[in-house]
Order: C-alpha cells, then sequence, then structure tokens
C-alpha cells in the first residue's frame, strides 16, 4: 500500500502524471519553438511534472536508485525553470534559463519513458536486455539529440520581450 492505495494503483496513477507531463511539455515546448508561451500548457506540465518526480520517492525500495538521482535532478531544474517563469517573469536571462530548464526536465521524463519502455515491452527488451546494448544507446542518442535541437530552436525562438512591444503597440 502506498498512500493508502494499491501499488498497482499507485503505479497507474504516477504513469498517468509521467504521461501528461509528457504530452503537455511536449506542447508547451513546442509552442517555445514558435515563439509562444502557451501557459495552460506550461502549467500542466511543470505542475505534472513535478508530481511524477515526487510520485516517484514513494514506492518501496530498499536502496537509492538511478530513478532517484533522475527525479532529484529534474526537481532541481524545474525548480529553477519555476522561479525563472513565476518569481522573475522571463526577465532577462530568466528566459533562456527558464527554455533550457523546461526542455533539461522534458528530456529527461522522456529519458525515463525510453527506460521503462526498453524494460516493459517484450520485443524491445529482447533488443536490450541489460539497457546498454546498441539499440538502446541508439535510441537515447537520438532522444538527446532531438533534445538539443529543441532546446536550441525554443531559446533562438522564444522571446517574450519581443511579444510584449507587440502587445503594447497593439494597446496603443
Amino acid at each position: 500500500m502506498i498512500l493508502g492505495m494499491s501499488t498497482a494503483t499507485f503505479t497507474a496513477i504516477h504513469v498517468v502524471l509521467s504521461l501528461i507531463g509528457i504530452v503537455a511539455g511536449l506542447i508547451a515546448v513546442y509552442g517555445l519553438m514558435k515563439g509562444k508561451l502557451w501557459i495552460g500548457w506550461t502549467h500542466l506540465f511543470l505542475l505534472t511534472t513535478v508530481l511524477t518526480s515526487l510520485t516517484g520517492y514513494l514506492f518501496p525500495v530498499q536502496h537509492l536508485m538511478p530513478s532517484h538521482v533522475l527525479g532529484a535532478i529534474s526537481l532541481v531544474v524545474l525548480a529553477i525553470a519555476m522561479i525563472g517563469l513565476y518569481s522573475q517573469g522571463l526577465s532577462g536571462g530568466w528566459r533562456r534559463t527558464y527554455v533550457i530548464c523546461a526542455v533539461t526536465a522534458l528530456y529527461l521524463n522522456c529519458f525515463v519513458l525510453v527506460v521503462q519502455t526498453f524494460e516493459k515491452v517484450p520485443s524491445l527488451h529482447a533488443l536490450a536486455p541489460k539497457g546498454n546494448e546498441p539499440p538502446f544507446a541508439i535510441v537515447q542518442l537520438l532522444l538527446l539529440a532531438a533534445f538539443i535541437w529543441a532546446g536550441y530552436r525554443a531559446v533562438k525562438n522564444f522571446r517574450p520581450e519581443i511579444m510584449q512591444v507587440a502587445r503594447e503597440r497593439r494597446a496603443a
């Protein structure tokens, strides 16, 4: 039992939170790449990704696992992103910091998705039973390359100060 739920129910909630976070994050990052802050998707991404990392610590385990380390890194990166967005309003260097942190948090969640997929899907597990074989490494390398590209595009294209100037011109 975890928080009064069966382990299976708690696991299902954890997985659903993670998948919602990934989908919302992909949409939010796509918006950043297009120069837009889709705040509803952004809020959903940040909330569900924080909850995913936090709920990961509630599973009964006997020792520190790599997932705990990734969860801690994700929570730190998410905290910095939220400071940049909510406290600093994306001003100055916080725009770039927010984008990099948001993309990194999404990448970490997707990294874990790939790990879990290779562990749980029998045909993929057969290709990489230890998780260090070439098929697994290639998929993770492609994922990393995609996120580096997306992060670069998002940093380059997301300019809230330009959006603010345009809003002020329309209001005048």
